[in-house]
């Protein structure tokens, strides 16, 4: 059974919950969207969903794992990717969740962005014509330190952008975050840019489950929850979406 939030409410559309620990957190959001999934494959036969790479969906991606989803009925997309990184980097996001669930559950179909193709516009192409061939059904994502949702960074950011998928030089206190996160040992060793699913592409989703742990999330939260909907805090924009679910810790609800 899936635990239960201390507390919930509401900012605008968006729903708010928070957990009492990280894995009580995971698990939460492991069974709703198993639910989701379950859903549209019961609906439509199939389903789409987009996850993160980060440290902190490490809790609900192993919780994700142990759920009864029939996956192979599952597409599972990305949300991004550095440029010029290759595949097999401790660092690149297609590996990351390889080892932390694509391996272990074999979905029907994996889409993963290049972001090391020779050719960066046509692969936007590319994955572009693939998000639109299969509309997402849950949307899975975090919030960055800088309040970004994907590689969305506040001066990148745009609530009406035209794209599904572009390509973004990352901002100083983005790449620093990466190395918080252990991925890389100096700041100086960070990617510059990176390919990003846009933000109409996140809020195109049908569901979004985004979870955010941790204390140094704390103040992004803050942001996304309190000040205005603005690219400032690109996870305000959440606060709009009509199925989004913000699932948090004491750590990153501290100052909610």
């Amino acid at each position: 059974m899936a635990a239960r939030p201390l507390r919930s409410s509401r900012r605008e559309e968006l729903r708010v919950e928070v957990y009492g620990t990280a894995e009580g957190l995971g698990e939460a959001a492991a069974a709703r969207v198993e639910r989701h999934l379950a859903s549209a494959i019961a609906s439509r036969g199939d389903a789409g969903v987009v996850l993160a790479s980060a440290v902190s969906q490490l809790s609900f991606l192993e919780a994700l794992r142990s759920r009864p989803i029939d996956w192979t009925r599952v597409t599972v997309f990305h949300l991004d990717e550095y440029t010029e990184l290759p595949a097999n980097h401790p660092a690149s996001f297609r590996r990351f969740l390889r080892e932390h669930i694509l391996d272990a559950v074999r979905p029907g179909r994996v889409h993963l962005l290049h972001g090391d193709a020779d050719d960066l516009a046509a692969e936007i192409e590319r994955y572009e014509s693939l998000l639109r061939a299969r509309p997402l059904d849950v949307a899975c994502i975090g919030i960055g330190e800088n309040g970004h949702i994907a590689f969305n960074d506040p001066p990148v950011a745009d609530f009406d952008d035209p794209a599904l998928v572009k390509e973004v030089e990352l901002d100083d206190a983005c790449r620093l975050q990466q190395v918080h996160d252990g991925w890389f040992s100096a700041f100086e060793e960070t990617p510059r840019r990176a390919l990003t699913l846009t933000v109409p592409a996140i809020m195109n989703s049908r569901v979004i489950s985004c979870v955010v742990p941790g204390e140094r999330k704390a103040d992004a939260v803050h942001d996304a929850l309190n000040g205005p909907i603005a690219t400032a805090c690109p996870a305000s924009i959440l606060r709009r979406h009509h199925n989004a679910t913000l699932l948090l810790d004491p750590a990153s609800a501290a100052r909610v």
